[in-house]
């Protein structure tokens, strides 16, 4: 018994040997596409609005002339509540693609706590790839707490104040203001009733004063990182909130509403900004297509996010920042490896920015002579332009959602009815953060 036991054990030794030899070698040819003559063919999802869309074609179609080994298929990602949805319902079904290009960096924990993703430093070349495109920092920012990269920076749409010369011009304002201080005495003269009703009708600024969560982005996250000098809300991976700054733009939004410089109110009659009610505006470059298309009379102007008074060095904001992964489930990371790197070439950053009218998040943007006529036919994207490499992104933490649920709600509490203290609010978002943070570990 044991001889034959012993007999046994050897054969399934040597079948698994046979098993893993001739496995390897099929891997090994299905990724040289050489060896076998087979096409390889990679799954790609865009973001499915129609401007991205057309720009996956336009590169999909130039990438297959140039590898006729190695074909790209593309499907923009299936429509639903949100991108991330989907996503993590593919991961779950193992039906994601080998390529993506609209990753949210605040989904990314969900995603490789799931597996779904492999890590881009991986390959040999990452570093140079990522290094002569990405500043140092934005790179630095997007390492994940394990010490590796999942995403490769893409774009990002710098959230910057739009303001209205006309409304400023009408009411004495000379200068465009960048402090806190600066702020309130532009609002002071702007803010005010035209008609004679005794009702206010234009406003300095207006927010969306629900509690939703992504709107704070918009309001008390993207002045949150310029007063923080690009903080975000961890360091590596434990939640660290600069209560400082986090009181200090709590405190400016409260002063907004309390002197009637915002309104309590929620607009649901068109665009305040389009309509010329509010002076101010908090977005990022893809409303300037919609104001030249919708309000093509419209006079403004774009800078960064006010800072508070004393503040020393560049103004960081938030940039809602879509980046490329490749999914664990591709049979083939080398080819996609490459493809990612082909969707970040110059020529289609150029592309991005002509058909998306959004940034890529490149440091030589204004140096690089392949984006000057772009920028000599659109000046107002310079100054998105120079904003991107002073930019944020989410942290890639597990349950961000809630996270940002917790601030909205402080922040409603705080800034829009002062039912709360600044800092007050401030230890409040604090503990919740904390508890949402171990209640995940």
């Amino acid at each position: 018994m044991a001889v034959h036991s012993i007999f046994i054990k050897a054969m399934v030794k040597f079948l698994l040997c046979l098993t893993l030899l001739f496995t390897g070698c099929s891997e090994k040819n299905a990724h040289d596409a050489s060896v076998t003559g087979d096409v390889i063919t990679l799954t790609y999802w865009p973001a499915p609005n129609p401007q991205e869309v057309q720009l996956a074609d336009s590169i999909v179609r130039s990438w297959n002339r140039l590898h006729p080994n190695i074909q790209v298929k593309m499907q923009p990602i299936p429509v639903s509540q949100s991108t991330e949805e989907v996503l993590l319902a593919a991961i779950a079904g193992r039906t994601t693609p080998d390529v993506c290009s609209n990753i949210w960096p605040g989904a990314l924990a969900e995603f490789t706590r799931l597996g779904g993703l492999i890590d881009l430093d991986r390959f040999a070349d990452f570093d140079s790839a990522i290094i002569s495109r990405t500043p140092a920092d934005v790179v630095a920012s997007l390492r994940d707490p394990n010490g590796h990269f999942y995403q490769m920076p893409w774009k990002t749409n710098p959230v910057m104040m739009f303001y209205n010369k006309r409304l400023f011009e009408v009411s004495g304002v000379t200068g465009v203001p960048r402090t806190y201080s600066e702020f309130y005495a532009a609002a002071k003269n702007v803010t005010r009733d035209t008609d004679g009703d005794g009702q206010t009708d234009v406003w300095m600024g207006e927010r969306d004063i629900r509690p939703i969560w992504w709107q704070r982005w918009f309001d008390y996250y993207c002045f949150y990182i310029a007063a923080s000098s690009g903080k975000t809300f961890f360091i590596n991976g434990e939640p660290h909130l600069d209560q400082n700054a986090s009181a200090t733009v709590l405190e400016f939004f409260r002063t907004c509403y309390a002197r009637d410089y915002f309104p309590h109110t929620f607009f649901q009659g068109g665009d305040p900004f389009l309509l010329e009610r509010k002076a101010t505006h908090f977005a990022g470059p893809y409303l300037i297509a919609t104001l030249h298309s919708l309000a093509p009379s419209l006079r403004f102007g774009v800078v960064p996010i006010p800072v508070p008074d004393g503040h020393q060095g560049p103004v960081y904001t938030y940039g809602d920042y879509k980046n490329i992964a490749v999914f664990s489930t591709t049979k083939h990371p080398k080819e996609a490896w490459e493809f990612v790197k082909f969707l970040v070439q110059a020529k289609y950053d150029l592309m991005l920015l002509q058909i998306a009218n959004q940034i890529p998040i490149r440091g030589d943007l204004l140096s690089n002579p392949i984006f000057a006529e772009y920028f000599k036919q659109n000046p107002l994207m310079i100054e998105f332009a120079r904003q991107a490499v002073y930019t944020r992104s989410v942290d890639a933490a597990p349950d961000l959602k809630e996270i940002f649920d917790a601030i909205s709600q402080e922040y409603e509490a705080s800034a829009v009815y002062g039912k709360k203290s600044p800092m007050e609010a401030t230890l409040a978002a604090q503990k919740r953060i904390n508890v949402i943070v171990e209640w995940n570990k």
